[in-house]
């Protein structure tokens, strides 16, 4: 199926997210999803690292080269949000100094009646960070679809904005070579 673009986003944070029936993730796990947006069809793909500490001088090299970054913590455990100042530094260290790689920091398990994190004091991080915020919950994927949307709209406006170099494989974002005409593009 063709797309008009390619978004890589990646997957950071403390681990435990909730998956039924899978194990944790090992160094780093990919999936991808296709999307509309302005009616483009774009492509997302999207590398989950699940906070393996183990794994991390291998997952800092797939913080290159993305236009996007999910930062997990989970709202019922204040050690995972006490963690994203650091997750935030090697995000930023890592992708480099001109980097335009946008990162919505995200309150998981929203779902749940215990927090340790209030909303409140995540959308006050994201405000002094300059990020995008959003609670969610895995398990009943609540905002989830809307994350990546919210995300994708913002990657797609600075396209059109010029604010990506889409010759440069860092940015995060590609454009097929084939098949797509300069109208396809825009």
């Amino acid at each position: 199926m063709s797309y008009a673009y390619l978004f890589k986003y990646i997957l950071v944070g403390d681990g435990s997210r909730f998956q039924i029936d899978q194990p944790t993730t090992i160094g780093v796990e990919f999936g991808s999803r296709t999307i509309s947006i302005n009616d483009r069809r774009i492509k997302l793909q999207i590398w989950d690292t699940a906070g393996q500490e183990r794994f991390r001088s291998i997952t800092r090299s797939y913080f290159r080269g993305a236009c996007g970054a999910l930062l997990v913590y989970d709202i019922s455990r204040r050690d995972t949000f006490d963690h994203v100042a650091n997750w935030l530094e090697m995000l930023r260290d890592c992708s480099g100094a001109e980097s335009t790689m946008m990162i919505t920091l995200i309150g998981n398990k929203c779902d749940l009646k215990c927090r340790e994190v209030s909303y409140e004091e995540g959308a006050k991080l994201t405000r002094d960070q300059g990020l995008i915020f959003q609670e969610t919950s895995a398990k009943s994927a609540q905002n989830v679809e809307n994350v990546f949307i919210e995300m994708s709209r913002i990657v797609y406006e600075n396209i059109q904005n010029n604010v990506y170099d889409l010759s440069s494989n860092n940015c995060g974002v590609q454009v097929p070579r084939l098949g797509l005409t300069k109208s396809h593009q825009r």
